[in-house]
């Protein structure tokens, strides 16, 4: 990498640590500016906006997310398998998210009624992973994983309850167990939608 593209970088990772904390609302070119020990015109210089470098930060934190997340549980078989690596994998990112803040959480209680480029990049990122999700449970429903009558909307649209649960309860409440819950509720779902054995 060249010296420019190192400096944006750099940038970039100071952007996305402080949007974790502060949301991405919360990042300017001055605040970047102080955290680099740069003037506002040379972080500017790699960015053409506030939006633009918003954007960017979105797509670095999704860019982590994936290979952090969805890259490992595609390796796993495809169905059940491959939609509880999904899980763990999201529930390990999260216990680390835990001090700092999950974007996509956050950043949706920030554009929930808010318009423009910004929300239409974090609501097409999570649709994006709902979407990876919808496609593991199917599978896991063709397959014979997961009995034939169940919905898998639901079981992403529960999945999504227990992170946002988890996240709420260990973040904000502070409560202890919180990941067991998580976990637990997981398991229990999954039992619930497992095809009944005749005998």
């Amino acid at each position: 990498m060249r010296k420019g593209e190192l400096t944006r970088a750099a940038i970039l990772d100071v952007a996305l640590d402080a949007a974790s904390r502060d949301g991405i609302e919360g990042l300017t070119i001055g605040l970047l500016a102080d955290k680099m020990n740069m003037s506002k015109s040379g972080v500017f210089a790699h960015f053409g906006s506030r939006e633009d470098l918003q954007i960017e930060v979105l797509k670095l934190y999704h860019h982590h997310f994936e290979q952090e997340v969805f890259y490992p549980s595609m390796k796993e078989e495809r169905g059940l398998p491959r939609l509880q690596s999904m899980f763990a994998l999201w529930i390990k990112r999260v216990t680390v998210e835990i001090a700092s803040g999950c974007i996509y959480i956050s950043g949706a209680a920030e554009y929930d009624d808010r318009q423009g480029p910004i929300r239409d990049e974090l609501v097409g990122m999570v649709k994006a992973w709902q979407g990876a999700l919808q496609r593991a449970a199917s599978q896991a429903i063709q397959l014979g994983h997961l009995r034939q009558d169940v919905d898998a909307d639901q079981i992403v649209y529960e999945m999504y309850g227990l992170i946002l649960a988890l996240h709420h309860d260990a973040r904000f409440l502070r409560k202890p167990g919180s990941v067991d819950r998580a976990q637990a509720g997981f398991e229990r779902m999954i039992e619930y939608y497992a095809p009944v054995i005749a005998g």
